[in-house]
Formats: structure tokens, sequence, C-alpha cells
């Protein structure tokens, strides 16, 4: 093992797989440290989607000469031809000591692992997985199942309400919230809304950041209400009207290549996509305010007994100002 220890450099690698967070699209983040006597001499990682793999970019700063040294990376090297040739092809050309993998790919076009030890070379796995699978959570989820990852965005008041009976809602939450929420807009490809929402609120749903990127916008209308082209929903990113169920939807966006969307609804719309379990997680922004009786759920579903509520994990938990930010995921 090297001086200071294969999760110190994986952490490195982990930190540079992130960078890539805005320009990789459906390909998964990946960072790669390359290590020689203790000493990193090479890093890399993916920074747009048909642009060379975090591997290739470390590599080539070494002009491919890997004797002696050990790979770090955060995902199981590509073994298959796409918009780049196989990286485990170079990796094996390069001839390093050993390399280290965070997590393995869930994919079956890839088998990197074998071929680097077929090629003489040591593989170690699972330096860092959970971390490594966190980060490209997304991604791990849209190859087994098809359909992204879901989080579902409420802003609600201390006693759980998002609105008055009205459907006025804004602003419940503080500046500071929104703008948090406007960087968990800018970490999904895609963001659903329903025309309840648009009609009551003609929110924008973008990010208000140029800098960062905006997500695709999908209303779900089963009564075609939306007929304005007017509204600010059709501002900026492209924004797509459908009547479809919201298992066709997020079927719909896995088709497409998008690994992470973010519901921002009304309680009747993320309360169908709860009943139907397809929420992975929940980010509350809780205001200190009381609302009252006159006013909207967080969520509109209806349960029979108390052995029906739904229970969830509570992942963080943080102050954004004055509200509290809340991650849970559903048991």
């Amino acid at each position: 093992m090297c001086s200071k220890g294969h999760h110190f450099y994986m952490a490195s690698a982990l930190k540079l797989a992130k960078k890539g967070r805005f320009g990789v699209g459906s390909n998964p983040m990946v960072g790669c440290v390359i290590v020689h006597n203790g000493q990193i001499i090479a890093n890399g990682y993916h920074q747009k989607i048909g642009q060379n793999h975090a591997e290739i970019n470390a590599l080539e700063k070494i002009d491919f000469q890997a004797q002696n040294a050990d790979i770090y990376t955060t995902l199981e090297p590509c073994s298959h031809q796409g918009k780049t040739p196989p990286c485990v092809d170079m990796i094996i050309k390069a001839k390093p000591r050993q390399v280290i993998i965070a997590s393995l790919d869930n994919s079956l076009r890839v088998s990197s692992v074998k071929l680097m030890q077929a090629a003489g070379i040591k593989v170690i796995t699972g330096i860092l997985e959970e971390q490594a699978q966190i980060l490209n959570r997304g991604f791990f989820k849209r190859i087994q199942t098809q359909m992204p990852f879901v989080s579902c965005k409420i802003a609600t008041s201390l006693d759980g309400k998002t609105a008055l009976n009205n459907g006025q809602s804004q602003w419940i939450t503080s500046e500071y919230a929104r703008a948090d929420g406007q960087q968990l807009r800018s970490h999904n490809q895609a963001i659903i809304t329903g025309s309840n929402t648009v009609l009551n609120d003609n929110p924008r749903m973008d990010v208000r950041n140029p800098k960062l990127p905006s997500p695709i916008k999908i209303v779900m209308d089963r009564s075609g209400k939306i007929i304005n082209k007017n509204l600010n929903i059709f501002k900026g990113m492209r924004t797509t009207i459908t009547n479809k169920t919201p298992q066709q939807v997020l079927k719909m966006l896995g088709d497409m290549g998008i690994n992470n969307t973010l519901i921002e609804a009304g309680a009747k719309l993320s309360g169908a996509f709860l009943q139907a379990g397809l929420i992975d997680e929940f980010v509350i922004y809780q205001a200190p305010v009381i609302m009252g009786s006159k006013t909207r759920s967080m969520l509109d579903f209806n349960i029979e007994n108390m052995d029906a509520k739904i229970k969830l994990n509570i992942q963080d938990i943080r102050m954004i100002g004055t509200d509290i930010k809340i991650i849970a995921q559903p048991k």
C-alpha cells in the first residue's frame, strides 16, 4: 500500500469526479489519480460526454507510461466501444503495478477487472465504494431500472403546510433556502411539475445562476390545462407537456439518458409519485412558521390505518438560514 493509504488517494479521485457533474450528461462522474512512490504524478476526470474518460485524461499526462505506478479510479474502467475507445485497453498498455477501484460498474457491457487481471495487473476493489455509489446513484439506478433517481423537493411550514387553500404558496421559506433549492435544481437533469403548480404560481423552474445548468422541464398535464405558451415555464430550457403517468414519465426520462430528476409539484402529484413508490429521496425545507388549518398539506394521499404510514430514514438535517433542511429516504 502507498504511504498515505488507499483511502487518501481514492478520496482525491472522488473529489475530482465531482468536477464533472455538469458536463458528463448520461455518463457517470469519474475521477482518477495515478500514484508512484507515494506521490500523485497525474490526475484527471471525465469532463464532458463524448470526450476522454478520467483514466485517459490522467494517463495522457504521463505519456501512458505507468510502470510501477498505482491507478486509482472511482469506477471500473469501461471495456466497450462507445463515443470513446475502451479505457481498459489503454490501462493495460500503460502497465501499472495495480489498479484500485472504488465501485464496479453494474452495466453488463463492462468486464474490465477480469481483463486487467488476465494481463497480470493486480486489481483491488471496494475502496470508498459507498461514497462512489452515492456520487453516481442516478447513473446506477438508470442502468438497473431504466428510470432516473428521483428527488422530491418540498417547501413547508413547521406544521407541514405548503400552500393556502386558494393555492398561494410564495414564499414560505427564506431566500437562503430558495437559493439552496436553486443549487438542487442544477444537480438534476430534469424537473417535473404539474399543471396546477404552473397555473397557480407561474414558476420558471430554472436556475438563476447563469454559470449553472438548468434542467429540462416536464409538465404533467392529464387534463390539457396548459395552453398559454406565454407562461414562464416555456422560457429558457426545453419544456415538454405530457399526459403520461408517473411511471411512464420516468421511463421516458430514462430512455433520454436522464440520471437524476427533481419533482417540484403540488401535494397531489407528489403524493401520487410517493404512493407509486417512485420517490427515492425527499429534500424538505421547513420554515419556522405556522400556517394553520385552512391550508394544504405537503403530500396528498390517503391511508386507512397507522400500519400503512410511510417510514423514512433521515439522511441529513441542517440549518439553511432560518430554515431547516431535511434529507430523507423512504425505507
